[in-house]
């Protein structure tokens, strides 16, 4: 019986440590805006911060940061002139294509360049103060020549062809 008390008070112990953890990181981060002069903020909104979780075909995990700002070694946030657009990839087994969509509002047609690279796509917008760059890492072998992109209402589109047919990743299993 006494052993259930002594784990529900290393559970709020551990809690509580959780609670003072997230206390600290709060205050420094109050601080710092605290100690900011209004020069330091001037012209430097909005702020786009986000991550990504997707599985690859591999079947592992896999974690992209997108926006113009970025977590420094001390908790805070650096801004960084060029903003890692939110971006979406997508095999299409019917189509035998990967689908890649990046949005990036503020931008034209013109100002974009995509490069297809062997294990890479990288795209890249210009226009102003907006600026985009991301480089997309490829599992697959990619048929360049066959790239198509659209632009429309600050999203792109990019289709490319496989170089070959995905195989089905599916083995029948006999039941003993």
């Amino acid at each position: 019986m006494w052993r259930d008390w002594d784990f529900g008070r290393r559970l709020f112990e551990d809690m509580d440590r959780e609670f003072q953890d997230a206390e600290e990181m709060l205050n420094r981060m109050f601080r710092t805006v605290r100690e900011m002069k209004p020069a330091d903020v001037a012209g430097t909104f909005p702020y786009y911060y986000g991550y990504q979780i997707t599985v690859g075909p591999d079947g592992k995990p896999r974690v992209r940061e997108f926006g113009n700002v970025r977590p420094s070694a001390r908790g805070l946030v650096e801004q960084t002139g060029v903003r890692e657009p939110l971006v979406d990839t997508k095999l299409e087994e019917k189509e035998n294509a990967l689908v890649i969509t990046a949005e990036m509002p503020g931008v034209t047609k013109q100002d974009i360049k995509v490069k297809v690279g062997q294990d890479y796509v990288t795209i890249h917008a210009e226009k102003g103060e907006k600026k985009y760059h991301t480089e997309i890492p490829v599992d697959v072998e990619l048929d360049d020549k066959s790239a198509k992109a659209s632009y429309s209402n600050g999203i792109l589109e990019l289709k490319l062809r496989l170089k070959e047919p995905l195989k089905p990743k599916e083995t029948e299993v006999q039941v003993e």
